[in-house]
């Protein structure tokens, strides 16, 4: 029998796959999962390649252990999509391939995986995708649902639908109709947050009361994602939910693939691998010839771009589903008039106790977390700062502690200034839970509910928080960007923006972009079901103290077309994305000299004249748990010519020697 050797990629920073010898029976096959051995340790690698040769000496080749035979291999293009990301964002194979695999998966011992196949065994055969009843769909969104439906090949459809304009309608009557056209046709559907999914996924379960429904996402346990990332690989499950991680799932009969909420900075993971979700959805649409849909109220500027130069078909849908509903009348309140009290304006205050008087749902908007941004002493000048970080420690009074929100370290709040032991402490500003506290000073009789990062820590507290919304048991809700997009609040009538002004003025050129996405979000929570009392709409309030600001001149007349086009313009002629492609260098060490010094270097390695390489710079948070960190941003305005800079780069990166960690993300977004 003819000797076989399997060429292995495995989760390492090496840049390269691993020859191994098969001495064990079957037939493995590329796309199946290997357990071998990798210096001192066994890992599960994926099998890429099988054959009868190798260019490895006899005497360092070593024996695969094991190959994963009851699991039917991945197909040869989920491997090209892996090869694809891998290759793009500038890493291994092995690094992208499997860590795209849940975790009891690729686990050293199959109990988990045999567990999980047997159980598949054990249920009920699929049943068909033929949907429930429907409602009627409005003209444009008939239209939007039949051109989708009617896309040939791959086609990159841009759903540009004001906030309530039925958007997942028109989703779900394309995928029916992609499902009903091919009985083994998936349908991919991503959201951009956890919390998302939900709503969503009965919504699909409602629908579809006969398909498989598989959720993806990394709230999920780790059997449960195991079992349903098997039904997707195994052609069970016809409708795949999931966030970002779900565009790396197997999925072998994918016919229609869609990005709600496109725009959400959610889909790039900002850790490990950096990958856009979005744009790997898009590659992948390409890859195997699909329609792709990107839905959105306010597309990135980089879709928008596309729809503009007929790259991507743009889909209108320009009014609210429901037939009495309308877009919420945006109001501006000028906080140097009308001065806020406890962070509340009066005309807020007054707007709020009549929702309260009329039975109706109002909304307060703060995208700040926790009691305060800061606790000072007013006589010598002390602030909380983090001793680890290069950033202040929030005060969480419920809690009795300042966390800081960058490393996590938690202290006791002190009881006096550690300075000059001044007993009298003030908390700086407002986060979600002082305007809790205000509220309820000022309308003690209303039900407050507060949802952010901190009152939803528990697992099932987020979907538990929402329901008790939907089912009219709180009065008032606070929050930050977790109820900003995508919940159907049918009561809610009015919408408080509190403290949006930071972000006018940021560092970040990307910043008026992503604060008028989430204005146009939060504002359309507002409204929904149409709601008229006394002549009145719904309606919007922002306290600023730039009333004259234009973002919020293109948001009182919820003209995103005109607020993206100007963007556009000065983005052009700042020599910035969508019209620049860049790429950032990171660097971390315990002293900031050696991130810098390790920068510098990296600078002059390889120069290039279609690459502009900046000088290295702190970063705006340069300490994080006492780790100062760097970055280079590496620009060009021909994407093949950064790409092919940054292989031969890379190579040299990894050459030199430095006490520096260092990494490379392509496409970055937060610079």
């Amino acid at each position: 029998m003819e000797q076989l050797y399997l060429t292995v990629a495995l989760d390492t920073p090496l840049d390269t796959c691993f020859d191994y010898r098969w001495q064990g029976g079957g037939d493995p096959q590329p796309g199946q999962l290997a357990l071998v051995p990798f210096g001192r340790r066994e890992e599960i690698g994926l099998i890429v390649a099988v054959g009868g040769r190798t260019e490895v000496p006899a005497d360092k080749l070593k024996d695969a252990l094991a190959v994963r035979l009851q699991l039917p291999p991945l197909a040869a293009r989920w491997i090209e999509l892996c090869a694809f990301a891998a290759d793009y964002y500038q890493r291994p194979l092995g690094e992208v391939a499997v860590p795209a695999l849940p975790k009891n998966l690729r686990a050293a011992k199959t109990v988990a995986l045999d567990r999980a196949l047997k159980k598949l065994d054990k249920l009920a055969p699929a049943g068909d995708a033929t949907p429930a009843d429907a409602p009627v769909l409005n003209a444009a969104q008939q239209q939007a649902a039949d051109a989708i439906s009617e896309a040939q090949g791959f086609a990159p459809l841009l759903l540009y639908g004001v906030t309530g304009s039925g958007k997942t309608e028109v989703y779900l009557k394309a995928a029916a109709r992609v499902l009903a056209r091919d009985a083994q046709a998936q349908v991919l559907i991503m959201v951009p947050e956890i919390n998302l999914t939900p709503q969503l996924e009965q919504n699909i379960r409602a629908r579809f009361p006969g398909a498989d429904v598989a959720t993806l996402h990394s709230g999920l346990a780790e059997g449960e994602r195991g079992l349903n990332w098997l039904a997707a690989h195994l052609g069970r499950a016809r409708i795949v939910l999931g966030t970002r991680l779900a565009i790396l799932a197997s999925l072998p009969h994918l016919g229609l693939i869609i990005v709600d909420e496109e725009h959400d900075p959610s889909y790039k993971q900002q850790e490990g691998l950096r990958y856009s979700a979005r744009d790997l959805a898009v590659w992948r649409a390409r890859q195997l010839g699909i329609p792709i849909v990107l839905g959105s109220a306010t597309p990135s500027l980089e879709t928008w771009q596309h729809a503009l130069s007929g790259r991507y078909r743009r889909l209108e849908l320009r009014e609210r589903a429901s037939r009495d509903a309308v877009l919420p009348k945006v109001r501006l309140i000028d906080m140097e008039r009308d001065r806020p009290g406890q962070g509340l304006t009066s005309t807020l205050v007054s707007a709020m106790k009549l929702r309260l008087e009329r039975g109706e749902q109002s909304l307060l908007y703060l995208n700040r977390r926790g009691y305060a941004p800061v606790l000072a002493c007013d006589a010598c000048g002390w602030i909380g700062n983090c001793p680890r970080c290069t950033a202040f420690m929030v005060l969480h009074k419920p809690e009795h502690r300042m966390r800081c929100h960058h490393c996590s370290l938690e202290l006791r709040i002190p009881k006096s200034c550690p300075t000059c032991g001044n007993v009298d402490l003030q908390p700086l500003g407002r986060g979600t839970q002082r305007i809790e506290e205000g509220l309820q000073q000022i309308f003690p009789q209303a039900r407050i509910m507060r949802i952010d990062a901190d009152s939803t820590r528990l697992k099932g507290s987020a979907q538990a928080a929402f329901e008790s919304v939907h089912r009219g048991e709180v009065d008032i809700l606070i929050g930050t960007q977790m109820v900003a997009k995508g919940h159907d609040f049918r009561n809610l009538t009015l919408v408080g923006v509190l403290n949006p002004d930071t972000s006018l003025f940021s560092h970040d050129y990307r910043a008026s972009e992503r604060l008028f996405a989430q204005l146009m979000q939060v504002a359309g929570r507002a409204g929904r079901a149409g709601r008229k009392e006394g002549g009145n709409a719904s309606e919007v309030l922002i306290q600023t103290r730039y009333p004259t600001h234009p973002l919020y001149g293109a948001l009182m007349r919820h003209d995103y077309d005109s607020f993206a086009n100007g963007l556009l313009e000065e983005r052009q002629q700042a020599g910035v994305p969508p019209f620049m492609y860049q790429a950032l260098l990171r660097a971390e060490a315990r002293e900031l000299q050696t991130a810098l010094d390790f920068l510098q270097q990296a600078a002059g390695l390889q120069p290039h004249p279609a690459i502009v390489i900046n000088d290295p710079i702190p970063m705006t948070i340069t300490r994080v748990a006492n780790v100062e960190r760097a970055q280079l941003l590496i620009e060009s305005a021909s994407r093949p010519a950064l790409q092919a800079f940054l292989k031969s780069w890379m190579a040299a990166l990894r050459a030199m020697k430095t006490r520096a960690r260092w990494s490379l993300e392509v496409d970055p977004v937060d610079i």
